[in-house]
C-alpha cells in the first residue's frame, strides 16, 4: 500500500508540474498602458493557448463544419479579411459588417463594431450563433467537441479531464487571441530608439498628432471607444451601430474606433468595408460635408492638403507590423491538418 501510495503521489506531482510548466507571462511594451483584460480569471497557459489556436482554425465551430474563425480573420491580413467588404458565413451567407482585425485585444473593453459584447471571453458566442456566420450554438459545439476523440484528448491534456464545457471553449479561444500582440512596427522601433522616421514620415506623424490622435491615441492608436464616423447609412444594411442595441437616439451611428495599426494588411476600412484605399478614408474625413458634421458634433475639423495626405499615409504605414502578420506562432497549426487526415 505504501509503494502504491508513493507511486500515486509521484504521478500527481508529475501532472501538476506539467500543468504548472505551461504557465505563460503576458508580455507587452513598456509604452503600452496596463491591459484591461483580467488575467487572474483566465491565467495564460501554453497548453490552453495551443488548444485555442486549434479551435480558432477548426471549422468544427460552425453548423456545417465549413466556417472557422480564421475564415474571416486571416493571420496574413492582421486577422481581418481583404477580399470582400462584408463577412461571409455558412451557406454562402453574407453578414452586414466588415470583419475587424484581431490584435492587442487585451486592451479592448468592448467588442464588435457596435460594442455589443463587453468581455473577450463572451465574444465568440456572437459569431458562433450568428445565422450569417457560423450558424450554430455553444451547446451543439460542446457536444461535437466532446464526441471528437482528438479534442477529448486535448482537453484532458489541458485540464486533467476530458470534459468539454462552453466556458473552457470560450476561455481557450480568448487565450490564443490574447497572444496576438502587435508592437514591433517601425513606429515602435523609432519610439524605442532603434531607428528614425524619414522626413516625410515625421511630417505625417506631426499631422497625425494634430488631426487624428484624439480618437486614435498612441500607442494603441485607438481609444476603443464608440464614436461617429459620419459616413452615410448603407440602405441595404441599415446599420445604426450602438443605437440599435441601446435604443437611444444619442447612440445612433456610434461605432467602435478601430486601431490604425496594420492598415496595409487590414483593408477594407469602416464597419461596412466601403473604403478599400486609405486615400478614400482621408478624402471622406476632409470632405466639406464631413467637416461640417465634425464641427456640429464638437470634433476638431480635419484640414489636409493633397501633399499632407501623402505625408500622413507615409506615417500610417510605419504602423504596419510585418513580424506580427507573418509570425508562424499564430498560423494554422499543422497538428490540425494531421487530425483531418486521420494521422
Amino acid at each position: 500500500m505504501k509503494k502504491n501510495g508513493l507511486a500515486l503521489l509521484v504521478i500527481i506531482f508529475f501532472l501538476l508540474s506539467f500543468r504548472q510548466a505551461g504557465k505563460v507571462v503576458f508580455q507587452f511594451p513598456d509604452i503600452f498602458p496596463a491591459p484591461t483584460y483580467d488575467f487572474t480569471k483566465n491565467p495564460l497557459d501554453s497548453n490552453k493557448i495551443e488548444l485555442g489556436r486549434l479551435l480558432f482554425y477548426d471549422a468544427i465551430l460552425s453548423k456545417d463544419n465549413s466556417i472557422s474563425c480564421s475564415t474571416c480573420h486571416s493571420p496574413f491580413d492582421a486577422f481581418a479579411h481583404n477580399d470582400h467588404q462584408l463577412s461571409h458565413g455558412i451557406h454562402d451567407s453574407i453578414g452586414n459588417r466588415n470583419a475587424p482585425p484581431l490584435f492587442n485585444l487585451a486592451w479592448h473593453s468592448s467588442f464588435m463594431w457596435d460594442g455589443a459584447i463587453n468581455h473577450l471571453d463572451m465574444q465568440a458566442l456572437a459569431p458562433i450563433s450568428s445565422t450569417t456566420e457560423m450558424g450554430d450554438n455553444i451547446v451543439n459545439v460542446v457536444n461535437k467537441l466532446q464526441n471528437d476523440s482528438f479534442y477529448r484528448s486535448k482537453f484532458y491534456t489541458v485540464y486533467g479531464d476530458s470534459i468539454v464545457t462552453g466556458e473552457k471553449v470560450l476561455k481557450v479561444l480568448s487565450q490564443f487571441q490574447l497572444t496576438l500582440v502587435s508592437a514591433n512596427s517601425k513606429y515602435d522601433q523609432v519610439i524605442r530608439g532603434e531607428g528614425d522616421f524619414t522626413d516625410q514620415e515625421l511630417k505625417g506623424y506631426k499631422l497625425f498628432q494634430k488631426n487624428c490622435n484624439s480618437c486614435h491615441q498612441e500607442p494603441l492608436f485607438s481609444t476603443y471607444e464608440l464614436a461617429q464616423n459620419f459616413i452615410s447609412v448603407d440602405s441595404s444594411l441599415n446599420d445604426y451601430g450602438n443605437g440599435a442595441i441601446s435604443k437611444l437616439k444619442e447612440d445612433s451611428l456610434l461605432f467602435k474606433i478601430p486601431s490604425l495599426r496594420n492598415l496595409e494588411y487590414s483593408f477594407p476600412y469602416m464597419h461596412d468595408g466601403r473604403f478599400f484605399e486609405l486615400d478614400s478614408v482621408l478624402n471622406h474625413y476632409t470632405s466639406k460635408e464631413t467637416k461640417l458634421r465634425f464641427k456640429k458634433a464638437g470634433y476638431q475639423k480635419i484640414n489636409l492638403s493633397e501633399s499632407n495626405k501623402v505625408d500622413l499615409i507615409s506615417f500610417l504605414f510605419t504602423l504596419n507590423d510585418k513580424e506580427f502578420v507573418f509570425d508562424e506562432k499564430h498560423r494554422f497549426p499543422r497538428e490540425l491538418l494531421m487530425k483531418w487526415k486521420g494521422e
